[in-house]
């Protein structure tokens, strides 16, 4: 192994324990033991019984408390439920240590595969964007709709303010950028990502913004927080060169699911010009674009996002049905009455 080389981070059972992520009122977290990994589930719990699943997947250097602002909003429709990919959140590292776009779709697969709730409405911001469609492409089993905000797609001609998150895939990168931040604090880093990420950070609350920089602290002391960014970063980077039916582009228009994209006209990670490339890839897709928004539209607009997710189901007939049923279910209940009432004489 080269010395620019991050070393290998072993399984979670040998490392050190470190404290615990945050909890929102009325999230739940559970660990899931798969083969090969672990990972950390945040859910909720629905507002009745026999919703269909939700599965969201966050992006890289994320975990599920990215979807925490938009899940309590589609409790009506939807059981949601966030995994923390493996290395990140609160999920420990993979045991091979793949941290490939298709290592995280196999960890998403296996969750799916083992717990039977599929298919579910699929999720994917960034990197989760990449991954889920992947998922959509070869399990179209596993998926009922795909919704993607700002994917992880590639892109010939990538911004000038994404290449610093692209030069950690670079070995030996994140080793120096630890060296040469050694002294920052978690709050600085924080305003930097936010800096990043959001459109308009002065739509974080100081609340929210505390919360992100005592996750920062927690993830900081984590032995394999860097190295978990950095793999997971070459693999974004691989699979841009992947050709051929491996070739994230050519998996999109295979997927088969209805699809709705989002994208942030302020998004400094992805183009917003792949809006459009995107809308002609993905077989019949709804697009909306937020010209104010950042890369994580789902934590700065939630409520248009969720908006945007419900015309998706009512566009795939899904709360048409579901409305259907409930009539037909309605209808059933009063007949029964009736013919109760007329059994016993009333």
């Amino acid at each position: 192994m080269s010395s620019t080389e991050l070393p290998f981070v072993p399984p979670a059972n040998v490392l050190p324990k470190v404290g615990g992520v945050r909890v929102a009122e009325g999230e739940r977290l559970r660990s899931v033991e798969l083969p090969g990994v672990t990972l950390t589930v945040r859910s909720r719990r629905p507002a009745r019984e026999g919703l269909p699943p939700a599965l969201y997947v966050h992006g890289l250097g994320g975990s599920s408390q990215n979807w925490s602002a938009l899940m309590p909003l589609l409790d009506d429709v939807v059981d949601s439920e966030a995994l923390d990919l493996p290395g990140f959140g609160d999920s420990p590292p993979p045991d091979d240590g793949d941290y490939s776009v298709t290592g995280h779709a196999r960890a998403v697969i296996r969750y799916l595969d083992a717990t039977g709730r599929g298919p579910v409405h699929l999720f994917g911001n960034s990197l989760g964007g990449a991954i889920t469609t992947r998922v959509a492409a070869v399990r179209p089993d596993l998926v009922r709709t795909l919704t993607l905000v700002s994917p992880a797609l590639p892109e010939i001609r990538v911004q000038r303010s994404a290449v610093p998150t692209g030069l950690l895939a670079v070995p030996g990168v994140a080793l120096l950028f630890t060296r040469l931040t050694r002294g920052w604090t978690a709050e600085q880093r924080v305003r930097g990502v936010m800096a990043l990420c959001y459109g308009d950070p002065g739509r974080v609350t100081p609340e929210g913004f505390r919360n992100a920089v005592q996750e920062m602290e927690r993830r900081l002391r984590l032995p394999y927080f860097w190295d978990a960014m950095a793999r997971s970063a070459r693999g974004i980077v691989n699979a841009y060169t992947l050709g051929g039916q491996q070739g994230l582009w050519r998996q999109a228009e295979r997927v088969l699911a209805p699809t709705l994209l989002v994208y942030g006209g302020r998004d400094q990670l992805v183009g917003f010009r792949m809006a459009q490339r995107a809308a002609r890839a993905f077989r019949g897709s709804r697009l909306v674009t937020l010209p104010d928004a950042g890369h994580v539209a789902m934590m700065e607009y939630p409520e248009t996002v969720a908006l945007a997710f419900r015309e998706l189901l009512e566009d795939a007939g899904e709360l048409g049905e579901r409305r259907a049923r409930r009539v037909d279910a309605r209808a059933d209940r009063v007949a029964d009455e009736e013919h109760t009432d007329e059994s016993m004489g009333g």
